[in-house]
């Protein structure tokens, strides 16, 4: 039986290399936790998670502090158990963010390091339900982006076969939301998808007076029309549109899935392992979506979520967002608008360590080793 007997954390940070904004923020900084565990065969596994630009020095410190050294001397394979166990150790700071991304990282470093061991690619070790699925993209989407470049993005990704296009939503005027994404629909035709998100930016009220003006456009979704935590306002606002409504980018917690699932509050599932705690809830919350008849289509990271998307029956499109590309050297697997399931062991990242050691900041660098 092999345990962990050193843990490595490192932190970078990658600057988007388009400006991001949408309806209540700019984002500008995406802090990346890294960590990566080695067990007594010398097996490695490679996790990550991510913060948009605050809170990674905290997430770093629980990881250092808390969870890293809990792992020494353990079954890298008991990963539910593991899990668990690091949950109700911070069972005073759980249910949110700061927890959650931390555990993320582990969790994804544990499940890298199974599936390299057993040589086997995530997406089938985690199910295998498919060998792709149908992007879109939302980088060409962006709230300050002016009408004709919303469209011409669009007209790219539709001509290199992908499934459709996300357009931030929320400018000060309903009319001014309605005539950009009118001017995309005019100019992709009818059967291309026009994903939207407004990023909690509305109110209950006006996010059904919005709704109802968009109702005609035919839009795959509608994405935080609502701040998170307003579950009876997703229940009200749900029954109020026929345009699906999109949640999970926000909420941190499998229980949490399950009252807006149970509660008709959302008809499509966003789940982001990076934010709900890594691989392990994220399996968990994607198959009690398919009991309830929901799609999943994962928030961001898609170098991870091509694995998990593919993992799932339910799993239906990855968002196209490139990431990692400054320190990896692996790139998303693109043919005729489909993204690709990895065929190598693990999560199918390869990372760039010569690229992360360059952009590494300093401060948050630990090694955890077994004392002998």
């Amino acid at each position: 039986m092999a345990r962990i007997e050193r843990i490595e954390l490192k932190m970078v940070d990658l600057r988007p290399k388009v400006e991001r904004t949408d309806a209540i923020q700019s984002f500008v900084s995406q802090e990346t936790p890294l960590v990566t565990v080695t067990d007594s065969d010398g097996a490695v596994g490679t996790g990550y998670s991510y913060t948009i630009g605050t809170g990674g020095s905290s997430v770093m410190r629980l990881l250092a502090d808390h969870l890293a050294p809990r792992l020494l001397g353990r079954d890298a394979d008991r990963i539910e158990a593991i899990w668990h166990e690091l949950e109700f150790t911070t069972h005073a700071t759980t249910i949110g963010a700061i927890t959650s991304i931390a555990l993320a990282a582990i969790d994804t470093a544990l499940w890298d390091l199974r599936a390299r061991k057993q040589n086997l690619p995530l997406w089938k070790l985690a199910g295998g339900a498919k060998d792709r699925c149908p992007l879109y993209t939302t980088e060409g989407g962006w709230l300050h982006i002016p009408v004709e470049a919303l469209v011409e993005d669009a007209l790219d990704a539709k001509a290199k076969g992908f499934s459709g296009s996300k357009v931030k939503i929320g400018k000060p005027h309903g009319s001014e939301d309605f005539a950009r994404l009118s001017a995309v629909r005019k100019a992709v035709g009818d059967g291309y998808e026009i994903m939207t998100d407004a990023n909690q930016g509305f109110s209950v009220d006006e996010a059904i007076r919005r709704s109802g003006r968009l109702r005609d456009l035919d839009l795959g979704w509608i994405e935080e029309p609502l701040p998170a935590d307003d579950i009876d306002g997703h229940v009200r606002l749900n029954r109020a549109t026929a345009t699906p409504i999109a949640v999970g980018e926000s909420l941190y917690s499998i229980r949490h899935f399950r009252e807006y699932m149970q509660k008709g509050a959302c008809s499509i599932v966003q789940v982001d392992a990076g934010r709900i705690g890594g691989i392990t809830p994220w399996l968990k919350v994607a198959h009690a979506a398919e009991a309830f008849d929901m799609p999943v289509c994962p928030h961001f990271l898609m170098e991870l979520h091509v694995s998990l998307t593919c993992a799932v029956q339910n799993g239906k499109y990855v968002e196209y967002i490139p990431q990692l590309d400054d320190i990896t050297t692996s790139r998303l697997t693109i043919e005729n608008g489909m993204a690709l399931a990895p065929m190598t062991p693990g999560l199918g990242i390869d990372w760039d360590w010569d690229a992360i050691r360059a952009r590494s900041i300093a401060e948050f660098e630990r090694e955890i080793r077994k004392r002998v």
